[in-house]
């Protein structure tokens, strides 16, 4: 698997990941956990965009 395709995936999956952390902090009362998924969805998005910009690249 290329490098731009794992970045896009692992990006995907971070954004999901971020998601559930961010819902679970809402449901929870808890806003630490509140932002650190909002943060991992955000990370989550950048390294979607690192690997579609390393995609266009590599043609």
């Amino acid at each position: 698997m290329k490098s731009s395709t794992k970045d896009q995936a692992k990006g995907m999956f971070h954004q999901v990941k971020g998601s559930a952390k961010e819902i679970a902090g809402k449901l929870t009362d808890t806003p630490e956990l509140e932002g650190e998924g909002t943060g991992e969805k955000i990370a989550g998005k950048v390294q979607e965009k690192v690997g579609q910009v390393e995609k266009v690249l590599e043609k």
